[in-house]
């Protein structure tokens, strides 16, 4: 069975931020990720991953401002990601660089980048040449670095106006980028809710490699994986059998209390706690 790591900005928030590493880590999850790490020191960050054993596996760029302290409140004042946004080089650069600082010292692997708002009157081909030569730019970053990047698409109801919402329009960003550190961030509630035939872009999308990283929650409440429209046993068994080895993000928001609701868990994934 796949890989579980816990999402630290959805799931127990009944805690405390810095106290929702231990709490994880008593669940038997070994690796967490997280929306934004910019209200916290990156060393702190560090020190609770080391003192409950946890890996880092993901966690996204800024999506917006130039200085760490409006990193750290872009994402409550509206903002949604710089990458398709005209004159916003040096945000977009600026938080580009800040991430891959906190991926250095957290020792994690790879950093989501957020798409953004398309303005209105603007189209996804009108602004292509601005987000292919940010990605090409964010990349060779990435590159030095030893990082990858993830593009992921997003669903409208969710997030309306968002750059990126299909599949084909991310891995084709993908594919015109041409870079081994640019991939896809393929979260299957966000799938489901804008194309659905899950199991299908799973078996079409992961044998090209492209995917870097795969998050769930049940559809369409965005709960517990054990509810609602997705079977995800099925969904899990389909990972298996395509031979996916990376990490699947629990970015799901408990209906009561996180820890009462990991039953799905015990029942679908490995129960040892070195395997979680």
């Amino acid at each position: 069975m796949p890989q579980f790591a816990a999402n630290l900005s959805l799931m127990y928030t009944e805690l405390p931020f810095l106290e929702r590493f231990a709490a994880a880590a008593r669940d038997g999850f070994r690796a967490v990720e997280y929306l934004f790490p910019y209200a916290h020191a990156p060393a702190q960050l560090a020190q609770q991953l080391r003192a409950h054993g946890l890996q880092q596996v993901l966690f996204n760029a800024p999506p917006g401002g130039t200085t760490r302290d409006a990193m750290a409140t872009a994402w409550d004042a509206g903002a949604r990601g710089t990458l398709c946004l005209a004159g916003q080089d040096a945000a977009f650069r600026a938080g580009l660089q800040q991430a891959l600082e906190y991926a250095s010292v957290l020792q994690c692997p790879r950093v989501h980048v957020m798409g953004g708002l398309l303005p209105a009157g603007q189209s996804h081909a009108g602004v292509q040449a601005l987000v292919t030569e940010r990605l090409h730019w964010a990349a060779q970053q990435a590159q030095d670095a030893g990082v990858a990047l993830l593009i992921e698409p997003i669903n409208g109801r969710d997030m309306p106006g968002y750059y990126l919402q299909r599949q084909d329009q991310a891995h084709a960003l993908v594919q015109a980028v041409d870079s081994p550190r640019l991939q896809v961030q393929m979260d299957l509630y966000h799938c489901q809710i804008v194309e659905g035939d899950v199991a299908m872009k799973l078996r079409h999308y992961l044998p090209t490699g492209r995917v870097g990283h795969i998050q769930i929650a049940g559809v369409p409440d965005r709960h517990e994986p054990d509810s609602g429209e997705l079977h995800y046993p099925y969904l899990f068994d389909v990972l298996d059998q395509l031979g996916y080895t990376g990490w699947v993000g629990c970015e799901y928001r408990p209906r009561a209390g996180t820890s009462q609701g990991l039953g799905w868990l015990q029942a679908y994934a490995r129960t040892d706690a070195a395997e979680i």
